[in-house]
């Protein structure tokens, strides 16, 4: 067990946030975030690590413009889509 407690969530001086989470993956797909490093690494003409080749796969399939998170825009809790299933 780890004592290091980080926040869950906490803004950066850029503007955006940085969330710490745990997953568990199969190899395989650890092997293919191995792989997508070492093609953005090529691209950047520098090491990356992991968690930079997840936040950059992150980015590239985003909504352009975040235009999901635009504060004038924000969404009330009615049009959230409502999730289905037993608690």
């Amino acid at each position: 067990m780890s004592d290091r407690v980080t926040p869950p969530m906490h803004a950066l001086p850029d503007g955006e946030a940085e969330l710490a989470l745990v997953i568990r993956l199969p190899w395989e797909d650890v092997a293919r975030l191995g792989q997508e490093a070492g093609r953005l690494a090529a691209q950047m003409q520098r090491p990356v690590t992991l968690d930079e080749a997840v936040s950059h796969r992150l980015r590239s399939a985003r909504v352009p413009a975040a235009a999901h998170a635009r504060p004038e825009q924000a969404a009330s809790v009615a049009s959230l889509p409502r999730v289905s299933g037993s608690a």
